[in-house]
């Protein structure tokens, strides 16, 4: 088996686009080769050595390494350069590449191969005995970093003092003998951190790199990182070796990032920020403050430093003609890393950008609209998930805002939260329920937790391409980064800027689509669902064959969800109603009731309260089907507690409270949840069933009577057997009939039920003979099926998943092998026996993509979602329609 794959001079061993043995950035470089652009050559070992190597106790094969020597002759032999020669040094950066872009995730490793010997002979090639000095300290800080695992913070605070004994502000300012004392201070910090010198021979170098980069693949950043997008453990990263270009050689040298479109808001303009005399991580990492690549975004932010368009005119054209190139070539807008060395251009990376949802529209529409990909392209583009970040409130344009700075717009959005100033705090505030704000000088990989658990992110550091920014817009939080009038102390947990000062807990509000920092909460508005985003689901309403409904109890809900796009109700759950201050005696009065007089004297102040909530949902869906659950939970949820309590009810019911509470005892249940609820209910007490039947036909004619008749569809709840749904449809269709006589009309209606039980899905065939709809209730099948409560699950499921038990949790995205057997033979053993039975969705999973995807390959009719979560129900289901 080949692990190494050479590329560069006219050589590709690789096949271009093979993101599963070469990763990303393996694969892209490849294809950049291939298609004649300035790649500096290289080899890559491929992600399959990464498994090897952490399924052999971290060895390296003997085969591998006389693969690697023949890459390293590879290289030489197009630079002209040998590695480990003193006289004529080749240097190179090593580099991970996993199959999908994990910025900042795993390590990197630059001009290796320097030494003590090296460095001279980098010197006179160069003719610039500071620049490789400059390489030097560069590559003993981060190979101590990331392949020693010493403390980074010392190798800055050793900078940072040679800065100010030299009276200096900038790092480039430090002169060769400087950085010789500094790289001297170095391998002090060195030896003593690991009690054994700086390693001197580049190929020990090399490999020490190589581990580190497959070993940061099971680093507990990328780990969590690979759980918050569901990237399989098992893919493993790449390692890209490949000959060093420097962008640190005086003032005709650069580094940059750029993306072929604005990532931000998908304009159609170049994006960008570079360095002159600088190496690619000072971009990235936010150590310096870059400038901009255009004239245009200089001039739009107010900036001083001339543009790369302007210092470099002759190589930013270039630039700009690789930048039409690559995007016409991925038919997508590109995430691009380039280096000038003395005036020539080199291409180190490019890869399919990320980009906030609003990008993700644009760039999707235009370039539908340009003609570079097709609307079916365009759908299947857009994450339906990110779309959550366009539906909810940003702030509000004329509230008053009291702003203590202003940063970089870094990821748009608004968000408002209490400061914390370390990502283990913000998670563990998150977790307790509050909102927070992260606030850091700048971010790291260590801080990707915090992160996800933040609402939003404010950094001093960094700019449009930083750590912060780009992690940011990939998880849809709002970001404000470079915000420099700020001092940050993470150790006294405080913000301070003009004056003010921001503790830990003090509210905060950002914009990350102005860049504002604001002191307390600013008010919110709804979002505008127009524009691109309404083109866009055009497209995809028009693909999809299934239907989106809602889950929705309030009119409020109904109407939400109408706005987004909802085609119906698929769950209204009736309990809810009952909960509500004013209602609840009388359902305790019902509930505590001894015979059926008392039960029917309660059930007949509820009547006109739920008739009342029907006739407004079934207002706000105007004619569409309205799915209504009747009574599902268990008793004890509404059973009074507190003497308050007993004493309101026995005062509306004339019960004695000793009496009351003896029959509340009588009601308690060991296992509540597998107890007396659902068509239990109905079938010990169907005066229930009976009241909330006749407040659903009541209401459906009401509405009728002034406009558009609503479908009521009557939902049986926890139906384990036929012979349950027979006795329950009885009593619903005796309430129809009874109220059409007394108004004189008829309306169509359904009676069916939810599958949430095993046997229920099992004897589907003999349950359909009574039932005209089935609704999957997934949220109980899940937790019958599995044997898992849903409440108490999130204390272990993460480490199921973790070890590969499961996939996902499974109360998040569908288990098609357990729970979706099922839901699969009961939509089979229904249909066969009603062929014209629909099959719905209406559990949590109705959200989730990659359940939708699996509703779509079975054959449901339609998935309900929350209302927020409608709009990716819709897109999804277009790209399951597409794949078919």
């Amino acid at each position: 088996m080949t692990y190494v794959f050479r590329f560069g001079g006219g050589v590709s061993d690789g096949i271009a686009g093979d993101k599963e043995t070469l990763g990303g950035k393996g694969a892209n470089l490849a294809e950049m080769a291939s298609i004649g652009l300035p790649v500096p050559p290289g080899f890559t070992i491929s992600t399959a050595m990464c498994q090897r190597w952490h399924d052999e106790g971290e060895r390296f094969p003997d085969a591998l390494r006389e693969e690697v020597a023949n890459g390293l002759a590879h290289v030489e032999q197009v630079t002209g350069h040998r590695f480990g020669d003193p006289a004529n040094p080749l240097l190179v950066s090593v580099r991970s590449g996993a199959r999908v872009s994990m910025p900042g995730m795993m390590d990197t490793v630059l001009n290796l191969g320097l030494n003590d010997a090296t460095v001279e002979g980098l010197a006179r090639a160069a003719g610039d005995e500071r620049f490789a000095w400059d390489s030097y300290r560069r590559f003993v800080q981060m190979y101590a970093d990331v392949v020693l695992g010493l403390d980074h913070d010392a190798f800055e605070e050793a900078l940072e003092i040679a800065k100010e004994d030299g009276g200096y502000t900038l790092d480039t300012e430090l002169t060769a003998a400087d950085l010789k004392a500094l790289v001297a201070r170095y391998m002090t910090l060195v030896e003593e951190g690991q009690g054994a010198p700086f390693p001197q021979d580049p190929h020990d170098q090399l490999w020490g790199a190589t581990a580190a980069v497959f070993g940061s693949w099971q680093s507990d950043r990328a780990k969590v990182y690979r759980r918050l997008h569901d990237i399989p453990a098992g893919w493993g990263t790449a390692v890209n070796v490949q000959a060093m270009v420097f962008g640190n050689m005086g003032d005709t040298s650069a580094t940059g990032v750029a993306f072929t479109r604005d990532p931000a808001k998908g304009a159609n303009a170049y994006y960008g920020e570079f360095l002159i005399n600088a190496q690619g991580e000072d971009v990235v990492a936010g150590i310096r403050t870059p400038q901009y690549l255009t004239r245009a975004a200089r001039e739009e932010a107010g900036a001083r430093p001339a543009s790369m368009e302007e210092a470099m005119p002759e190589v930013y054209g270039q630039l700009a003609d690789v930048f039409q190139t690559l995007e016409q070539h991925y038919r997508d807008m590109q995430d691009i890393e380039f280096t000038v060395e003395k005036t020539k251009l080199w291409m180190l990376q490019t890869r399919s950008g990320k980009r906030t949802a609003k990008a993700a529209l644009k760039i999707a529409v235009d370039m539908a609209n340009e003609g570079l990909i097709t609307r079916e392209e365009a759908i299947k583009r857009i994450d339906p998930a990110s779309l959550d970040q366009l539906l909810h409130p940003t702030l509000d344009p004329h509230a008053p805002r009291d702003v203590i700075a202003k940063g970089l717009p870094a990821s748009p959005g608004a968000a408002c939260g209490q400061a914390v100033f370390d990502a283990d705090t913000a998670e563990t505030w998150a977790a307790d329920g509050k909102a927070v704000i992260l606030i850091r000088t700048e971010t790291s990989p260590e801080d990707i937790h915090g992160m996800h658990a933040a609402r939003g992110i404010l950094t001093a550091r960094g700019g449009m391409t930083s750590h912060a920014a780009v992690v940011a817009r990939g998880m849809g939080r709002p970001c404000v980064s470079g915000a420099g009038s700020l001092a940050i102390s993470a150790k006294d947990k405080v913000l301070r800027v003009v004056g003010r000062e921001i503790r830990e807990g003090d509210l905060l509000t950002i914009d990350g689509a102005t860049g504002e920092v604001m002191a307390g909460e600013v008010p919110t508005v709804s979002p505008e669902l127009s524009g691109d985003f309404g083109v866009l689901m055009g497209w995809a309403d028009e693909l999809r064959t299934m239907k989106v409904r809602t889950n929705a109890d309030t009119p409020a809900d109904a109407k939400a969800a109408r706005e987004f796009g909802a085609e119906g109700i698929g769950l209204c759950r009736t309990e809810h109603m009952f909960f509500e201050a004013e209602r609840i005696t009388a359902v305790r009065q019902m509930i505590l009731a001894s015979d059926q007089a008392g039960r029917q004297a309660a059930l007949d102040r509820l009547l006109p309260e739920q008739r009342a909530d029907f006739v407004g949902i079934f207002e706000a869906m105007a004619g569409l089907p309205v799915t209504i659950r009747l009574l599902d939970p268990p008793l004890h949820e509404f059973l009074p507690h507190a003497d308050a309590e007993f004493a309101e009810v026995a005062r509306a019911s004339g019960i004695d409270v000793e009496q009351l509470r003896r029959r509340a005892a009588e009601l308690h249940e060991f296992n509540p949840m597998l107890g007396h609820r659902g068509v239990r209910l109905g079938i010990t007490y169907p005066e229930i069933y009976a009241m909330q039947a006749r407040a659903i036909f009541e209401a459906a004619c009401d509405v009728a009577d002034g406009g558009e008749a609503p479908v009521p569809e009557v939902m049986i709840p926890l139906v384990a057997t036929g012979r349950e749904l027979e006795l329950m449809k009885v009593v619903v269709d005796e309430a129809a009939r009874a109220v059409f006589a007394e108004r004189g009309r008829t309306l169509t209606y359904l009676v069916g039920t939810m599958i949430e039980l095993p046997r229920a899905a099992l004897r589907a065939g003999e349950i359909a003979a009574g039932a005209e709809f089935f609704s999957f209730g997934t949220n109980d099948l899940t937790q019958t099926t599995l044997g898992v409560s849903r409440d108490d699950a999130a204390r272990f499921l993460g480490t199921y998943v973790e070890q590969g038990i499961y996939a996902r949790d499974p109360f998040v995205s569908i288990d098609v092998e357990g729970v979706g057997e099922l839901v699969r033979l009961a939509a089979e053993r229904g249909r066969a026996t009603r062929p014209g039975l629909k099959l719905g969705i209406c559990g949590e999973h109705g959200g989730d993509p990659a359940s939708i995807a699996f509703c779509q390959e079975v054959g449901l009719d339609y998935v309900s979602a929350s209302p927020y979560r409608v709009p990716i129900a819709r897109l999804a289901a277009a790209q399951a329609a597409l794949k078919g």
